[in-house]
């Protein structure tokens, strides 16, 4: 009995063998049963149903505090905005209001105003960092040159059809004995006075990010930059004083440079923002803006 099976399995795989490779590695197809279904791909009634989406767009405007990368404006555009909302970031590094215009980004900010398709265009303009004194070619007078700026700004986007919103600009984390030092108060001041005498929709994001910046202190303050703090400036931190970091001019532009790109420059700072710090504030942005323009509310994501 034995010898028997034994034989029959020398048989088979000899059988086996003979074959050809193909036809010992295809494998068994069985066919799907039908599903019953209709007869067209395609429903008139279904179809006649579909109507035109409306589309809004959201442009940023304003320097390295809001542009990708190193400011809010990354999380903003990606995680606050639903998809029936289109937003573009034009901010860039290092501008200030009289820069920004100079060199030609403004001019592209009005042409993306310009683009057909949208129900409506909202233009949210931050800028004061690079306006401060000790910024050769970029710092303007604080009661002059600077609202002025702003001002045209706004009526320029109004001119477009599109809708302005000023927002002030965030706050620097430097701290001295637990306090916040706040040096961007009268930048802010400046962009509420303009937004009241120009009845534009303001976005507070200076006195939101006071304070949660104050509230956190300065040791948890520090891991919202786009690098974890050194440790000798980490140490400092705990005592409620913050220490000299690297210069914020060190910090990523959007400079165009001959060649291939260079990568981003990242630096620890008390200005800049890692992911932590852009989800925070992009989020600060949305709360404000569904407050200031209630009818962009139903798109933002709280």
């Amino acid at each position: 009995m034995a010898a028997s099976i034994r034989a029959l399995l020398i048989a088979g795989t000899a059988l086996i063998g003979a074959l050809p490779a193909t036809a010992q590695q295809r494998p068994t197809v069985i066919p799907a049963p039908a599903t019953a279904g209709p007869a067209a791909v395609t429903d008139a009634a279904a179809r006649a149903a579909i109507r035109p989406i409306t589309v809004r767009k959201v442009i940023l405007v304003g320097d390295s505090t809001t542009q990708t990368n190193s400011g809010w404006g990354g999380a903003f555009c990606a995680t606050r905005l639903v998809s029936f909302v289109s937003c573009v970031n034009l901010a860039r590094g290092g501008r200030g209001t009289f820069d920004y215009r100079a060199e030609g980004s403004w001019a592209i900010a009005r042409a993306e105003m310009a683009v057909p398709g949208y129900e409506r265009v909202y233009v949210l303009i931050q800028f004061g960092h690079n306006d401060q004194p000790g910024k050769p070619g970029r710092s303007t007078d604080l009661t002059t040159e600077y609202p002025a700026n702003l001002r045209r700004y706004v009526a320029e986007t109004r001119a477009a059809g599109a809708v302005p919103v000023l927002v002030t600009p965030l706050t620097r984390r430097q701290f001295k004995d637990g306090s916040l030092q706040d040096d961007l108060m009268p930048w802010a001041e400046a962009v509420r006075r303009i937004a009241r005498e120009t009845n534009t929709p303001l976005v507070d994001l200076h006195a939101s990010s006071v304070a949660a910046v104050q509230a956190m202190g300065a040791r948890a303050a520090a891991d919202l930059a786009e690098l974890p703090p050194p440790p000798d400036v980490a140490k400092a931190a705990l005592t409620g004083t913050t220490i000299a970091a690297a210069k914020v001019s060190a910090a990523p532009t959007t400079e165009v440079r001959e060649g291939p790109q260079a990568r981003p420059t990242v630096v620890f700072d008390y200005t800049h923002l890692g992911p932590a710090g852009a989800a925070l504030f992009a989020r600060q942005v949305a709360e404000g803006l569904s407050r200031a323009v209630p009818e962009l509310a139903r798109d933002l994501i709280p």
